[in-house]
């Protein structure tokens, strides 16, 4: 019998799992709580409760009329979704928990043996110093909670810097990570249904650039031992979590060739969207059948992708113009969002082709014409 699906979020991935849950029979509609008036998933046929995303009351709500709940942010209230009833969560509220908080989130997989970088709590000036002093400089100071997009971090260059790190955080709690001089960035996309069966796909290569993703070439262009390696990570860590659902795991590959967990989205991720184009299974739909108890989909890619986001530029706010590209390997997804803000998500192309030479090259020669323009 088809299901109904609750998302807290709808911005871009809501908007992704809508269309993705529309053409699945097991799906009987979709309904979302964000706070913005006809956000991207309303806009493509999500019903929307309007409300912040943790309202107990409007998560209450969302419960009552959904027979599955999951999340595209992860602002949600674990503590109330704890306490419902009749309504399957998935992740679960107590990995939501976990995966909030990056202090507890890194406590917890250091506990099950996962790697992660040097990391500590940070409750006072005398602990940063501390910390500094273990870690040396530069370090990188992070709110515990909240941040995403690099929103929320801080690299601290010396002990002269302790106390403006952290009165520019305001009273949030903080923790401290050693500096990991990565060789490369990449993640994982990996999924675990109700029942245990768990699905990864190919480690991809991420490029960031003022703590934004830029673009994403999967698959990563490192060693397979290496991605072999992320990858068995990744899916020791979804042995480790509790709860189905598609998560990203983010990673540095170090100097030695080793691999450090950065961070983990309860999710599915930017660094997913190639998928779209690229795989036999979106992970939209991969995350759709994980939370709902269906058999995973294949994970086998069909080709080799770049991911390109579509950001809005520095020094301007307001309304827009879509790119207005014309290529046959080029293939634009715009959100839906009414305003352009300095580095804001927009959309994204994917671009296809035979060999990962010749998609960045067919990118190069489409850049300047993804560019956001102001509308007149």
């Amino acid at each position: 019998m088809a299901r109904r699906l609750g998302i807290i979020g709808g911005g871009q991935l809501g908007r992704m799992l809508t269309q993705a849950a529309a053409d699945m029979p097991e799906v009987s509609g979709v309904t979302v709580l964000d706070p913005v008036p006809n956000c991207p998933a309303a806009q493509v046929g999500a019903e929307e409760i309007t409300a912040g995303f943790g309202d107990p009351e409007a998560i209450r709500e969302l419960a009552k009329v959904s027979d599955v709940i999951t999340y595209e942010i992860e602002s949600g209230d674990s503590s109330v979704l704890e306490s419902l009833s009749g309504v399957e969560i998935n992740p679960s509220p107590g990995t939501l928990h976990t995966i909030q908080d990056k202090f507890l989130q890194k406590t917890f997989l250091r506990k099950n043996g996962l790697p992660v970088p040097d990391f500590a709590r940070i409750d006072s000036a005398d602990d940063l110093r501390e910390g500094l002093e273990r870690f040396g400089c530069p370090a990188m100071l992070k709110a515990r909670t909240g941040g995403y997009d690099g929103r929320g971090n801080r690299v601290v260059k010396s002990p002269d810097e302790i106390e403006g790190s952290m009165a520019g955080f305001g009273d949030v709690a903080l923790m401290l990570e050693r500096f990991v001089p990565y060789t490369m960035e990449i993640s994982v996309i990996v999924a675990r249904n109700t029942a245990g069966q768990t699905a990864s796909y190919p480690a991809v290569e991420n490029e960031h650039r003022e703590s934004i993703l830029r673009q994403t070439i999967s698959p990563a262009r490192t060693d397979s031992e290496i991605a072999a390696r992320a990858e068995e990570i990744a899916l020791e860590t979804m042995r480790v979590l509790r709860g189905a659902g598609v998560f990203g795991i983010e990673m540095f590959v170090l100097p030695d060739d080793g691999v450090l967990i950065n961070e983990i989205a309860p999710r599915v991720h930017n660094s997913g969207h190639h998928t779209l184009q690229s795989a036999r299974t979106t992970q939209f739909q991969q995350h759709i059948r994980a939370v709902l108890g269906m058999d995973l989909g294949s994970t086998e890619l069909r080709g080799p992708a770049v991911m390109y986001n579509i950001l809005g530029p520095h020094g301007y706010t307001g309304a827009y113009m879509p790119p207005d590209v014309s290529h046959p390997d080029v293939h634009v997804t715009m959100y839906g969002k009414q305003d352009s803000k300095p580095l804001r998500k927009l959309g994204h192309a994917n671009v296809t082709g035979d060999s990962l030479d010749s998609i960045l090259k067919t990118l190069d020669s489409v850049r300047d014409r993804l560019a956001i323009k102001p509308d007149p």
